[in-house]
């Protein structure tokens, strides 16, 4: 992967942070649903303005989705997927913890991923095989082996469970909060993988995924982490569930999940 092509992706990713920050406010309150989603819907084309014709200069041929809801497989060739607003609930409650996520998808995989949390102007990136890094600086995930020491978090990937789900959710928070030092449930989802990433947070786990997760897989993965669907086979796109961790507590966080 170029750097001149992740240099570009970053470019866009910054310009689009700095638009959300003129629509950010800590003072943000809604006075019912409706207001609610058309401020959602307004963060996502704001930055959707911004990073769709840039990426698509950056690179002509890739295709482009930025549902950050969808899921299943996604056909051959190189595509954007673009998260535009992760944790977009908390960014209109005016609480900072949200970010932009983009990944260069081929052939199924992602190759390049850039995550930025405007607010504390921290920039997450990670090509195939190139490492990841925070603000330029290397990363690598935490060197726990035991879940009695390990920060854990999962969250919604999209609003809305079903109660079998809600109850599956629940009963694995129930579970680890016995054996983890703490567990977190929050969004965005990304922002917890970018964590684990960062060494930060040990493990992570999901039962609803979302493909545009992928930026934050492979900021994982490229800062030695290990991701695995949750019966232990290989991380893929489409997988339906997942788990990212730290290498010295995947196969613990793995069997209490699975049990």
């Amino acid at each position: 992967m170029s750097q001149e092509l992740l240099a570009a992706t970053v470019t866009a990713v910054r310009h689009a942070g700095a638009r959300m920050m003129t629509r950010y406010s800590t003072e943000s309150r809604q006075p019912g649903l409706p207001e609610l989603l058309a401020d959602l819907q307004a963060n996502d084309a704001a930055v959707v303005d911004i990073l769709r014709p840039a990426l698509t200069e950056a690179l002509p041929s890739a295709g482009w989705l930025n549902d950050e809801h969808g899921s299943g497989p996604m056909a051959g060739g190189e595509w954007w997927l673009i998260d535009p607003v992760g944790g977009n609930i908390n960014a209109v409650h005016g609480m900072p913890d949200w970010n932009i996520g983009v990944s260069l998808v081929r052939d199924g995989r992602p190759v390049l991923a850039v995550v930025y949390a405007p607010v504390l102007d921290e920039m997450f990136t990670a090509t195939e095989g190139g490492g990841a890094f925070l603000n330029g600086v290397r990363l690598r995930v935490s060197a726990k082996t035991s879940l009695d020491g390990a920060l854990a978090g999962t969250g919604q990937a999209q609003p809305g469970h079903d109660p079998e789900l809600a109850q599956r959710v629940g009963s694995a928070v129930t579970a680890m909060l016995n054996s983890a030092l703490y567990v977190q449930v929050s969004v965005p989802v990304t922002g917890q993988l970018v964590q684990v990433a960062a060494g930060r947070m040990d493990v992570h786990w999901q039962f609803d995924n979302v493909r545009s997760h992928a930026a934050g897989v492979l900021l994982v993965q490229e800062a030695g982490g290990v991701v695995t669907d949750i019966e232990g086979k290989p991380w893929e796109l489409a997988t339906e569930s997942y788990l990212a961790a730290a290498p010295g507590v995947h196969a613990a966080a793995l069997e209490l999940l699975t049990a």
